[in-house]
């Protein structure tokens, strides 16, 4: 059967040749399920402007429904869904200028990777070095959930990324490896 090249963007597969490669790559659905994709990272407020930049649409506004979905050029968010979308960038701007969020959220991987760096030598020599340790761990484990968090937001996000289960991962003592 050969080798099959398989599309995370399109969620499909074909065999894997240059021809059929890039008669994918250059298409127009792939183009179109590649900006679908990264539109779900888009930021709020580019998200709004945009919207606001065009007009309603008549056929969703009459029939709650349009052929072309979201490749349409009108626009199909309610006033409701508009106020909502402003009161969102109201809070996430209200949230990096409050000092106390921006302490806890600006630095998050600079600052794990400077208790990182502190934490090499540390387990090298050992003694006291272990007590600060432990405390580093507990104090990345307040840290770890919040990381967690954000990562949760991330739509369709692959299994090696997802956190472990709250009882961990279920090991099968009964399994022969051989």
């Amino acid at each position: 059967m050969g080798r099959r090249y398989y599309c995370d963007y399109c969620d499909r597969s074909f065999q894997d040749n240059m021809h059929n490669r890039k008669k994918h790559l250059f298409g127009v659905q792939h183009h179109r399920s590649k900006k679908a994709w990264f539109d779900h990272f888009r930021d709020t407020a580019a998200i709004l402007q945009d919207e606001q930049a065009k007009k309603p649409c008549r056929k969703f506004l009459q029939t709650g429904n349009c052929g072309f979905g979201p490749s349409c050029r009108f626009s199909h968010m309610s006033e409701e869904e508009m106020e909502q979308l402003r009161m969102q960038i109201e809070d996430e701007r209200s949230r990096r200028e409050d000092p106390q969020y921006r302490g806890s959220a600006a630095g998050g991987a600079e600052e794990w990777l400077a208790k990182r760096q502190k934490r090499k030598p540390a387990q090298s020599s050992g003694g006291a070095a272990a007590e600060e340790e432990e405390e580093e761990e507990e104090e990345e484990e307040q840290t770890a959930s919040d990381v967690v968090q954000h990562l949760l937001s991330i739509p369709d996000l692959p299994p090696s990324l997802r956190p472990p289960p709250p009882g961990g991962w279920r090991v099968d003592l009964d399994t022969e490896w051989g």
